[in-house]
């Protein structure tokens, strides 16, 4: 049985819950013991809007123990933590875990800036936990689907690419955190990362990137150049108005097939063939993410889908985004 400590209560954190209860109703070896948030009325049921991800509220907080003291929380019995908090707590808080001889699954990005998620993997490495960062991503079932005939070259290969992720700003985050771009790197780092983690995911790490930004960063648009010529592209807003909601897209040019996600699904339109939409469990990229890393405790497995060295390889190009943007969006070497 793994016993875990849920450390932030946001609109992410209430979304693990729902995982949480899921896996539990389902009989898998995991129990939620310990959540420490600062907010006390956290603990009392109120919860946080939010845009971009939905929680159905299963959870009985009741049956786990609450804690605004930092100290306290680490003092109980846990085998891993899972860091929801904003991002520029997240290196201070897996290191404290990792030292304390804990596992860490942690939200992404891995950190505010390359170096602080650095020492993240260091903090790792010398205690000999297992880290992983949750992008999501990797386990959305048609994100896995887009990977699978990517790496199988299904459809042959691949030609171009544009992936998007945008919404209203986030005016419901705590204390606005979302929207200081000291605490969370705006759009660029929160959320454009998603799509640079998976491009690296499906294409590799690119040659050079360009980016242009608007001056908060919360609106981006980035190329990605690779030797072979395929055209890839991203794009990020988080400042739509209006009652957008909120969008995650993308529309891959494969040789002999198109394939396009919007509105929730994904639709495979082959060459000379009816046009098909892919089908899945309904379980998605949250619940999907931490079942792979307790399944990976339970086994003493390593980490292989999601590791923090790609993890840290995304901010690192994110990094280099920023840089070409202020330079009028010239290419940017990735080393």
């Amino acid at each position: 049985m793994i016993k875990v400590g849920l450390i932030g209560l946001g609109s992410i954190g209430h979304v693990h819950l729902d995982a949480y209860a899921q896996l539990e109703r389902e009989g898998f070896p995991i129990k939620l013991v310990a959540i420490f948030d600062t907010d006390e009325q956290k603990f009392k049921g109120n919860k946080q809007d939010s845009n971009v991800v939905d929680s159905n509220g299963t959870y009985d907080l009741s049956k786990v123990s609450t804690f605004t003291d930092a100290d306290l929380f680490f003092q109980e019995d846990m085998d891993m933590v899972d860091i929801t908090l904003p991002t520029y707590l997240h290196d201070e808080f897996t290191i404290r875990s990792l030292n304390k001889g804990l596992h860490v699954l942690c939200e992404k990005p891995i950190a505010l800036n390359s170096d602080n998620g650095g020492a993240m993997l260091e903090a790792a490495a010398a205690t000999g936990k297992k880290l992983m960062i949750a992008h999501c991503l990797r386990f959305w079932p048609e994100y896995e689907y887009l990977k699978s005939v990517v790496d199988s070259a299904t459809y042959g290969q691949v030609k171009a690419a544009t992936f998007f992720r945008g919404g209203g700003a986030p005016t419901w985050s705590y204390e606005n955190w979302m929207l200081q771009v000291d605490k969370s790197g705006g759009a660029l780092v929160d959320l454009h990362i998603h799509d640079v983690d998976m491009i690296n995911f499906l294409f590799g790490k690119p040659e050079s990137v360009s980016a242009l930004c608007s001056d908060h960063y919360d609106i981006v648009s980035a190329h990605f150049r690779y030797s072979d010529g395929k055209i890839i592209h991203a794009d990020a807003d988080l400042s739509l108005p209006g009652e957008f909601g909120f969008a995650m897209t993308f529309r891959v040019h494969m040789d002999t097939a198109t394939l396009v996600f919007e509105a929730g699904r994904l639709t495979v339109y082959p060459a000379n063939e009816p046009a098909w939409v892919y089908e899945h469990d309904g379980n998605l990229g949250y619940y999907r993410e931490i079942k792979y890393f307790a399944e990976r405790l339970l086994n003493d497995e390593d980490i292989i889908t999601s590791t923090p060295e790609d993890s840290l390889l995304a901010l690192r190009i994110v990094e280099a985004e920023r840089k070409s943007a202020s330079s009028g969006g010239q290419f940017i070497q990735i080393d």
